[in-house]
């Protein structure tokens, strides 16, 4: 979903490298990287909002549309029904490699 956003799919990258390096926490890590996609993606949605206020006041009609179309490619990332709902290859990987962790 957000191949179009390289520096997206970098700074989740980061967010899921930090919860592998973390010492065990008292939530299993497979929970903590769900809450950290989750408030990643929030983050993302802000962000495309910011994004489509700051077009908005142009009037750029180009813009607009951009920004409406990251706000909704953001949206539907986060949604359940959308980029979340394909969890069961991070949780594959969480039991493959649950000695790791």
């Amino acid at each position: 979903m957000l191949r179009d956003y390289p520096g997206h799919i970098d700074r989740l990258q980061e967010q899921l490298n930090s919860v592998a390096e973390e010492p065990r926490s008292v939530s299993p890590k497979f929970e903590v990287a769900i809450w950290m996609l989750e408030g990643q993606l929030d983050e993302f949605i802000r962000e495309a909002q910011t994004e489509l206020e700051a077009s908005q006041t142009t009037g750029d009609a180009e813009a607009i549309a951009r920004a409406e179309a990251k706000e909704s490619l953001m949206f539907r990332a986060r949604s359940g029904n959308g980029g979340m709902k394909g969890l069961h290859d991070l949780w594959e990987y969480f039991k493959e490699n649950k000695d790791a962790f």
